[in-house]
């Protein structure tokens, strides 16, 4: 089974200017998308997705991956990272998600930008044109809120019922006037573990 890619998109964003304020370095986030068959599409049920995952997932890493780095420049420039899927109406949830919630996806990004906390995500069913939402968080540090950023956007003709919108976000740069502080402080001042949060 070969992936069938309808269309690619790329997109920059830049935030000069933030509450009224400009911004002291201007905030750039960057989005690939690759519009794809739902390569289960018409077959009523299935039981065992592994097939199509082990045979679409790595391709689309590595494309969505190396649209995203050669846009930013390099992998070390990504600050803050995330990913999505979005399957059309014909199709489950789990479909969206079999083909970013695999290591066969996720660590050529991971790996391209030397990350180490996990990739936030949302895996969401919807029509042509739905909001398509991709959390990102800093690649290195969960607890870095200066990098709590969300790339909000959609595609005008995508997904089709048959289809499955899959993308990566990336961020250069943090929220332009960020002043809220990190997660450290809050666990220090609530008298927590910063080692341990979940008390476990």
């Amino acid at each position: 089974m070969t992936i069938q890619i309808r269309k690619t998109l790329l997109q920059v964003e830049t935030t000069l200017i933030e509450g009224g304020k400009a911004a002291p370095v201007p905030l750039k986030l960057y989005s690939a998308f690759a519009v794809v068959k739902n390569p289960w599409a018409g077959q009523g049920f299935v039981e065992n997705l592994k097939p199509e995952i082990h045979a679409a997932a790595p391709v689309l890493g590595e494309l969505l991956t190396k649209m995203i780095i050669d846009a930013v420049g390099s992998g070390e420039a990504v600050e803050a990272y995330g990913k999505v899927a979005v399957v059309g109406l014909d199709g489950e949830v789990e479909h969206a998600s079999a083909l970013i919630h695999t290591l066969r996806f996720g660590n050529h990004y991971r790996t391209a930008v030397g990350a180490k906390s996990y990739l936030a995500f949302t895996n969401t069913r919807g029509p042509a044109n739905t909001a398509i939402m991709i959390p990102l968080m800093d690649k290195n540090d969960e607890g870095r809120r200066s990098h709590y950023l969300t790339i909000h956007t959609s595609i005008a003709d995508a997904p089709a019922a048959d289809e499955i919108v899959i993308g990566l976000g990336a961020s250069v740069g943090g929220r332009p006037h960020h002043r809220i502080g990190d997660r450290y402080q809050d666990l220090r001042d609530l008298g927590q573990d910063v080692a341990n949060p979940a008390g476990v």
